[in-house]
């Protein structure tokens, strides 16, 4: 049989030339339809998706390609397939079809990630990457929606995080979560993970750091596999990626989940983030990054207040009361916790352990007492370094006061309970007595000072604007 060779006709379109009326798509004839292409669908998208592919044959009016994995093949057919369809058609090829098949050895990998594990392997914390398996990392047991605690400083977060564990259609895409160290961001992760695992077993969920992201992007690059590592990361149907300001700066990294973010975007595919601050604030993250991040929904987790660490704490007694049967836990203690250690949630729990197994292990009962010998060097850490003079500045710039008014004898309501407030901001952020606390206030008398806490302490139950200017005004000195 004669060679046919392709050409472009006076139109610029593919065809081939005719042999006894009949045509044969040859290599040559893909070239040209690879090279159009690249033309189009542009330099990345090539790079990733078309030129991995390979042509095979044309038979029964369809065109047959090898893939390195089905889930290339599947997504070229739904992407690209019309576009190469129209133009094998217009190089004078009937074909109504395109298959696409994994080339040798390939399809096992595929079945072998395809197929879902047991209710019992779902549950428990996989560890990152066998051969075959989705690249993510350990989950952590503890980390489930029932140990968590709710707060109005959480709030918000954990009714978001509890709609996408839903695995159901969310009208937020991504997901974007911040907050300082261990105010529950990874906590929310883990237990949206274990969530979709339970509810939806079908979904492939992949959850790990951007450190282990960047490390298995640095991974791929030297051992020249990227085709792998891109159709790992855009086959996911959740991916969930931690503390990812640890990219920032890492150009080739930034590249890469820009890529797979929109990829998985564009296939309605959810992905959920979380970081140490917002979008906006990710110093030397790209602007294009930013703005996609910044597209869903983006929600902080306050700092704890009062309230939440003792639920916390009050959670984790009841746990520990049944691991350590017979220990007294007197009244007071986790109000004295929860009123001292204000750092993050990770040391309030740490010192619990330790007061735990410190009293099991002398046998003898947790009394505030032993609590101060037992966590002196966290107490002496978590010692508020709150000024009362800073308070004084403070409040005074929130109420547009003058400093010397506050600290001079008047007593008018718009200078006298801004001057009650920093009383009872002193209180509560320093550890100086009350008649120093009045002294520092143009030396009045501690009854005057405990007068004006007590009327805080009343009125922030019935005057929310007072509340939220009290935990404003918190927030800022401990920040």
């Amino acid at each position: 049989m004669c060679l046919v060779r392709p050409r472009l006709n006076d139109r610029g379109r593919l065809t081939d030339q005719r042999v006894m009326g009949q045509t044969r798509m040859t290599s040559d004839t893909w070239g040209l339809v690879l090279s159009e292409l690249r033309r189009t669908v542009g330099k990345n998208n090539f790079t990733t998706w078309i030129e991995p592919i390979e042509f095979a044959e044309l038979v029964n009016e369809v065109a047959h390609f090898r893939v390195p994995t089905t889930f290339v093949g599947n997504w070229v057919s739904r992407n690209y397939g019309d576009q190469i369809l129209r133009l094998i058609s217009e190089a004078g090829h009937k074909v109504k079809r395109l298959e696409f098949s994994p080339a040798a050895g390939a399809a096992e990998a595929d079945d072998a990630a395809d197929r879902p594990a047991s209710a019992a392997a779902r549950r428990r914390a996989r560890p990152a990457a066998d051969e075959g398996d989705l690249p993510g990392a350990p989950l952590d047991a503890r980390f489930t929606f029932d140990s968590f605690v709710v707060g109005k400083p959480n709030a918000l977060a954990h009714a978001a995080a509890r709609r996408v564990a839903e695995g159901g259609p969310v009208s937020f895409n991504p997901l974007f979560l911040y907050g300082g160290v261990g105010l529950g961001k990874t906590h929310l992760m883990h237990a949206i993970a274990w969530e979709l695992q339970t509810r939806r077993p079908d979904l492939r969920v992949v959850y790990l750091s951007a450190e282990q992201f960047m490390y298995r992007f640095v991974q791929a690059l030297r051992d020249k596999d990227m085709m792998a590592f891109k159709t790992l990361f855009r086959s996911v149907d959740v991916l969930m990626v931690d503390d990812v300001q640890f990219i920032a700066g890492k150009d080739s990294t930034q590249e890469e989940f820009f890529h797979t973010f929109n990829a998985l975007v564009d296939q309605n595919k959810q992905i959920i983030i979380s970081a140490d601050r917002a979008p906006g604030e990710i110093k030397d993250l790209e602007e294009r990054i930013k703005s996609r991040l910044q597209c869903g929904l983006v929600v902080d987790l306050h700092p704890t207040d009062y309230e939440l660490r003792l639920g916390i704490l009050q959670q984790k007694a009841e746990h520990y009361r049944k691991q350590y049967k017979g220990l007294v836990l007197h009244d007071g203690v986790l109000e004295f916790l929860a009123h001292r250690i204000t750092t993050n949630v990770r040391v309030l729990e740490g010192a619990l352990t330790r007061l735990f197994a410190f009293a099991s292990l002398v046998g003898k009962e947790i009394t505030l007492d032993l609590t101060q010998d037992c966590l002196s060097d966290i107490l002496r850490q978590s010692e508020r370094k709150v000024t009362v003079e800073e308070i004084q500045r403070k409040v005074s710039e929130h109420y547009n006061i003058r400093l010397s008014d506050m600290l001079g004898p008047k007593r008018p309501r718009q200078i006298a309970r801004p001057r009650q407030i920093a009383m009872w901001l002193a209180k509560q952020l320093t550890s100086r007595s009350l008649p120093e606390i009045g002294r520092r206030f143009g030396g009045r008398d501690h009854t005057t000072v405990m007068h004006g806490v007590r009327r805080i302490d009343e009125l922030k139950g019935t005057d929310p604007q007072l509340a939220e200017d009290l935990e404003l005004l918190r927030r800022m000195l401990e920040s």
